[in-house]
């Protein structure tokens, strides 16, 4: 401390970062947007966003993500999820990198993880690349220069690109690591310039935090009605399944787009912007989300554009289809200033039904809900991991299986708890396939999933009449007003009835799989709504 107040460069010396070159303190968007055009990281495009690219990696590596097995989280990570290094080997990495940083320029950004003062964490990020500092501002919660007087981390992250991990050495896997230690609260990132690695490093180790505290984390986007913040509702769901886009719905009011938690006080954004896909982003179906690609500082990854007019081309993927855009909050209109709601009173559970079995809508009980939740069944959609080319189903638990530190019962019996305590409606939506699977169907129009979530959210779906589905056992509606009803009836949009049926009964045949690993740990309701 210097007269009070906090002296960053003293901070960083207790953490042994000593001996860099010129080092930049939470500066502001503009001088960060000059740094990254300065330093060739990127260009500065229409309207003032930045255009970069992040190189040989343009998403996350879950498989090089690790946590440090120390005796103080030995019982209480999931090992089978997440995969070990040990102290030693860390220990060495961190000197290493921390070898490789002298005499290198680096920026700094003081910042908080949590909209709820009484939840926050204090993070510092030290990041190698100029524009990953104005990456990282955008996404997580910038306190007042005021608050900057006083800022002592809690936890910092080192991301350091140019660094090469060596397996033998360091205990990992490749050359890319992102490795947790949770007694030296330190997270450390190497060799992927991909930005999502900061953001996802701090929703995992939410993940871990929170639930001690009673605190339900949520890989979800949220909204509440205009003016009502007690009308509050929850999007679970992988990458790609819709969350940004659905949650920002212009007749309600926006929280955040990916990562929530659920207190006793209600629902709290995680972070203070938003990171959005871009792969055929359409001007009129998402004006809202389109408009932020063309305001200042906006970050602009992997897209592909015109080197002299320098317009996005939203619809070539020959980069990666994982392009994205990461803005402030406020770059939206209806965000809400304060990142904060209600209790939930509908719980939405997204789903990218590459096989075309799904309703566009089904409503759960609370049982069905957990069932869902803890199978947590998608489509890793293409770009959003390395390897990932096409639309692959799979099971991610919770909704975010990458990001959970803990066993899946954990966040599955503090969500029930919180559903059973406030009484939150609970739905499935599919914004995947419908008439038929992936290669042979089509996605599902937006226009009906807007419409059905509008009548969910508003309370009038509950008024229609409902089927029991032959599958899942889970109630869809027979018609909507405003929606195909052959779209409410997924056997019907298919040419062929019985091939409808045998892709059916093999995802059926999949849930029942996958859920027999949960089964020693759930109660009886959740078992006996597993297959209706």
């Amino acid at each position: 401390m210097t007269n009070g107040r906090v002296n960053p460069a003293q901070e960083l010396a207790h953490q042994g970062i000593t001996g860099l070159g010129n080092v930049s303190y939470n500066d502001l968007e503009p001088a960060l947007v000059e740094y990254a055009i300065q330093r060739g990281e990127g260009r500065l495009g229409k309207g003032g966003a930045f255009l970069c690219s992040t190189g040989q990696f343009t998403g996350r590596s879950p498989k090089d993500k690790f946590v440090v097995r120390s005796t103080s989280v030995e019982n209480t990570i999931w090992w089978e999820n997440n995969a070990p290094m040990a102290p030693e080997a860390f220990d060495r990495l961190h000197a290493d990198m921390l070898a490789h940083m002298q005499g290198r320029d680096y920026f700094v950004q003081d910042l908080y993880a949590g909209a709820d003062p009484v939840h926050r964490l204090d993070v510092r990020v030290v990041t190698e690349l100029a524009w990953h500092g104005l990456f990282i501002r955008h996404l997580l919660r910038r306190p007042s220069r005021e608050e900057l007087d006083s800022f002592v981390p809690e936890w910092t992250i080192i991301n350091c690109p140019s660094f090469k991990a060596d397996p033998a050495r360091h205990g990992c896997r490749t050359e890319t690591v992102i490795t947790l230690n949770f007694d030296k609260k330190l997270i450390l990132i190497a060799n992927t310039a991909y930005a999502g690695e900061n953001k996802k490093s701090v929703f995992t180790l939410l993940n871990y935090l929170l639930p001690e505290k009673g605190v339900m984390p949520m890989h979800c986007s949220a909204n509440h009605a205009i003016g009502n913040p007690v009308d509050s509702a929850v999007f679970f769901g992988l990458s790609g399944t819709g969350k940004t886009t659905l949650s920002a719905a212009p007749d309600r009011t926006l929280i955040g787009d990916d990562e929530h938690g659920w207190s006793d006080r209600g629902t709290f954004n995680f972070e203070g912007g938003c990171y959005a896909k871009t792969i055929n982003l359409d001007p009129q179906a998402e004006p809202d989300i389109y408009a932020t690609t063309h305001r200042f500082a906006t970050v602009v990854e992997n897209m592909v554009y015109d080197p002299e007019t320098l317009e996005l081309d939203f619809d070539d993927d020959s980069l990666t289809a994982n392009t994205r855009c990461a803005y402030p909050l406020d770059y939206i209109p209806n965000a809400s200033a304060t990142g904060l709601g209600g209790h939930p009173k509908n719980i939405i559970m997204l789903t990218c039904d590459a096989f075309g079995v799904l309703p566009p809508i089904a409503r759960l009980t609370p049982a069905q809900a957990m069932y869902h939740f803890l199978s947590g069944f998608t489509s890793k959609v293409a770009g959003t991991e390395r390897g990932v080319t096409e639309p692959t189903p799979t099971f991610s638990t919770c909704f975010g299986a990458p990001f959970m530190p803990r066993r899946p019962e954990v966040y599955g019996k503090l969500l029930q708890a919180k559903i059973a305590k406030h009484g939150a409606t609970c739905w499935l939506v599919n914004t995947g396939w419908t008439g038929g699977a992936y290669g042979t169907g089509r996605r599902m129009p937006i226009k009906a999933t807007r419409a059905l979530l509008s009548a969910a959210l508003d309370g009038s779906l509950a008024a229609v009449d409902f089927r029991r589905d032959a599958n899942f056992g889970f109630d869809v509606p027979v018609a909507v007003p405003g929606v195909d009803a052959t779209l409410l009836n997924p056997r019907a949009t298919w040419a062929d009835p019985a091939a409808y049926d045998a892709q059916a009964a093999k995802l059926v045949d999949m849930f029942s799989k996958n859920f027999a690993q949960y089964v020693p740990f759930i109660d009886d309701d959740v078992k006996a709504a597993a297959i209706g």
